[in-house]
């Protein structure tokens, strides 16, 4: 499932530029020691590196500078193996386990941690970067130890969200979109079904991933998660479609009448400061119901959200007034602002925003 970094890397790619995406480090021993393969994808200009460090992959958590000095000498052989030089390193790797210091100075290296810190110590990570950029506020706070431009960057969104045949009128029965891995811990779950079955005479249409097949967030032996996947599988209202492929969920989100968002701030591991399906909900036209975002507070009416953190009370009163008005909401002219705004946010737009950024920081 692409996210982020596969996304602009592709759309670099169109652009005219080489583009190599290293992979993480082969840790399953599927490769030699030291092994570099540089593998063609089905994108012209797009590369894939696969690779394994020549040394053992615990010394990242027991040898301190040594590991970087390694990992330095193991991005050598990489870049020698490519025969040219790099120009710009576009990392997302806030774990530090690929150290974007030691890229060459040489190159123009950009830092951009889409995901909160999942420990402290790993802000290190943006060592040597010569920019940060980030989709929250919060996320580029934690580095402001770092004195070197900052950006904030909203999510991107791919051009095939955007709807380009928006129109009035409401399905019988009302349709809601969500997608997602439900088996995250973070969903609120209580809130979620109690809109549900609030509701049997509404369609809950459920894409993404509501078992263990395929689903990479949520241990497997969450009894909590899989008790309520079953229930939502249980529900006479409730069509759970799986994981499906990004053409079939831009063409299905445009078919729905509103969107719901429902997580619990307090667990949610970006403490509801933003989320990436906003701008695919956006782009679609119809009106979305989410818990609080504190991106999306500084563009009133783009969601209808509450405005306390603690919880969710408010939710269901919300959503209730929603699809009591959805001509209202899901008017012409509601939808088509909410989809110019995503169509600001094309990842090419999101790439000119990097370059003018770059240029106007680093001029000569």
């Amino acid at each position: 499932m692409f996210i982020s970094k596969h996304h602009y890397a592709i759309e670099l790619a169109k652009l005219g530029n080489k583009v190599y995406f290293l992979n993480c480090p082969d840790q399953r021993n599927e490769l030699r020691p030291g092994q570099i393969k540089i593998i063609d994808t089905e994108y012209p200009n797009l590369h894939v590196i696969d690779h394994r460090f020549f040394f053992p992959f615990i010394i990242r958590y027991k040898g301190g500078q040594l590991f970087y000095k390694l990992v330095t000498i193991h991005i050598r052989r990489i870049l020698k193996k490519l025969k040219e030089e790099i120009d710009i390193v576009w990392s997302f790797d806030n774990s530090d386990a690929i150290p974007l210091r030691c890229f060459p100075e040489s190159a123009t290296r950009i830092f951009m941690p889409v995901d909160e810190l999942s420990a402290e110590k790993w802000i290190v990570a943006a060592k040597g970067a010569d920019m940060i950029a980030s989709v929250t506020d919060e996320i580029l706070e934690k580095y402001s130890a770092y004195n070197i431009p900052k950006l904030f960057l909203n999510h991107g969104v791919s051009s095939i969200f955007i709807n380009h045949n928006i129109h009035e009128g409401t399905n019988t029965p009302i349709q809601v979109g969500l997608s997602g891995n439900f088996l995250r811990p973070d969903v609120d779950r209580i809130t979620l079904l109690k809109i549900i079955e609030a509701h049997p005479d509404i369609i809950f249409n459920f894409w993404g991933a509501v078992n263990y097949v395929n689903a990479n967030i949520a241990a497997e032996g969450d009894q909590e998660a899989i008790a309520f996947t079953n229930k939502l599988s249980s529900l006479p209202n409730v069509k759970a479609h799986g994981v499906v492929n990004v053409e079939t969920l831009s063409s299905k989100l445009k078919e729905v009448d509103c969107f719901l968002i429902c997580y619990d701030i307090q667990k949610d591991q970006s403490k509801g400061t933003n989320y990436h399906k906003i701008l695919e909900y956006l782009a679609a036209g119809k009106v979305t119901i989410s818990n609080n975002v504190t991106t999306y507070q500084k563009y009133p009416g783009l969601l209808v959200m509450p405005q306390t953190r603690e919880n969710n009370d408010e939710l269901p009163a919300l959503f209730e007034n929603v699809v009591k008005n959805l001509n209202k909401f899901n008017s012409i002219d509601e939808q088509q602002k909410r989809v110019d705004f995503a169509n600001n946010y094309l990842y090419v737009k999101q790439i000119e925003k990097i370059a003018t950024f770059l240029t106007n920081t680093y001029k000569t």
